[in-house]
């Protein structure tokens, strides 16, 4: 009893904490952007609604008149393709934004900076292997490699085939669905948790948690306090879960992903009970999200653009380039960062080791000089050297993965379904990061 109540209360002094660093992250950084704009210095404004609505008509904007420029928010800003690439290829750009200076960008402190006692500690050691640098990133990144391989996930085909098609039965008996809900979220969840070996009746409980985690991977000083609460929040009921599966999985081990981890950890191999919380976590979460948004964004760029939705209907071998594209087009992680840890010129900025840059991914993926016909939606585009899974050393473990559910899925749903809609606004997810649709209603008749 003592030790539950000593958790309770370090958890709710670890909100507090978070409460208090939280506005005056967002006090600091809103003074900032108010005087950059009356002083007409601002290129580009991450409050601005017009960017969340309508990213690239922005991105062509400072495209062309500020594509390389230091945000008096403190980061520097990437708009360009060869700009941004050079960044993500750099070894010198680190992924961990503990190694920001904080006078520069002080926004960027993390969620221990602020937690009590015990609790800082294990937040620490959980930092997911998306945000280290080698050593740490290289070993944690080859204990899970191995299965999002090309070869291990083209055998996950047939099970992606018959997900698909029994969603797609679903949504036909309707005859009205919701292709964000319906479709394009349950079928990369249900591959995800079997792969990791998540009992089915546990599925429907990770939507809120993994809403709140995908949320909360937007800077700080542009989230309002809930969505940072509810980051918080998500994160611990995460971890309380994934550690009583941890414990079940070491007593009766399975033939999954998180048993293969447990094993690797009980080898020698040094993956502690925080890293293997993370790393849990970061699957379930990452496994998901971006895959989400692609479908469903991919089905709407599709139905606004008739011809190429008939090219990847009737022409199974566009199946591929089709999906690049759309990852080109739709860009469902629209911008990353990376810290640099030595002295660095790019885009003929003058770079610092501890300065934040800033990679406006959707705009890279734009770039008239990287793109021929950039704003055009062509399936069959063969030149398509686009950064929507990153660059070099974390580029997207499960691109692989994410690649073949959206070939199969959106294949099968164009070929089964005649789509209408869609019906009524849309509404996009408050995501800055991970862009997308909430929802995506049509009406569907079977072809």
């Amino acid at each position: 009893m003592a030790g539950d109540r000593r958790v309770v209360e370090e958890r709710q002094d670890l909100a507090s904490r978070v409460a208090e660093r939280d506005a005056e992250v967002k006090r600091r950084a809103r003074a900032a952007r108010d005087q950059a704009a009356a002083s007409g210095t601002l290129a580009w404004d991450p409050f601005d609604p017009e960017w969340r609505q309508d990213p690239y008509a922005v991105y062509r904007r400072l495209r062309r008149d500020s594509p390389v420029h230091r945000s008096p928010l403190g980061f520097w800003v990437f708009t360009r393709h060869a700009d941004c690439l050079a960044v993500l290829r750099d070894r010198r750009a680190s992924s961990d934004t503990r190694k920001a200076d904080p006078e520069r960008f002080s926004s960027l402190r993390t969620l221990a900076d602020t937690a009590p006692g015990e609790m800082s500690a294990v937040l620490e050691e959980m930092a997911p292997f998306l945000f280290r640098d080698p050593p740490d990133h290289t070993r944690l990144r080859g204990l899970v490699q191995k299965a999002f391989t090309p070869k291990v996930v083209d055998g996950l085909r047939p099970r992606i085939e018959e997900l698909s098609n029994e969603l797609v039965d679903h949504m036909l008996e309707l005859g009205r669905a919701d292709l964000v809900a319906d479709f394009a979220y349950p079928l990369p969840v249900q591959v995800i948790v079997e792969m990791l070996g998540v009992p089915a009746e546990d599925h429907a409980t990770f939507r809120t948690w993994s809403e709140a985690l995908a949320r909360g991977l937007d800077p700080d000083f542009l989230l309002p306090p809930e969505a940072v609460q509810q980051r918080l929040a998500g994160i611990l009921n995460f971890v309380q879960y994934f550690a009583r599966l941890i414990e079940e999985r070491r007593v009766h081990p399975g033939d999954d992903l998180l048993t293969r981890l447990i094993q690797a950890e009980e080898e020698g191999q040094a993956l502690s009970q925080g890293e293997l919380l993370s790393t849990c976590i970061l699957l379930l979460v990452a496994g998901h999200e971006t895959t989400v948004n692609l479908i469903s964004g991919g089905a709407l760029a599709l139905m606004e653009h008739p011809g190429q939705l008939a090219l990847v209907r009737d022409d199974p071998s566009v199946g591929r380039s089709a999906v690049e594209e759309l990852l080109r087009y739709v860009a469902p992680v629209q911008l990353t960062g990376r810290v640099m840890t030595e002295a660095a010129e790019v885009g003929g900025a003058a770079l610092e080791a501890g300065d934040f840059c800033m990679l406006l991914i959707g705009s890279a993926n734009r770039d008239p000089a990287a793109f021929d016909r950039p704003e055009e939606l062509d399936v069959t585009r063969s030149d398509n050297p686009h950064l929507s899974f990153g660059f070099g050393l974390h580029h997207c473990l499960g691109a692989p993965l994410a690649r073949i559910e959206s070939q199969i899925a959106l294949g099968i749903l164009l070929r089964r379904a005649e789509l209408r809609g869609p019906i009524g606004a849309l509404v996009a997810k408050e995501n800055i990061i991970l862009r997308g649709l909430d929802s995506l209603p049509v009406e569907l008749v079977a072809r």
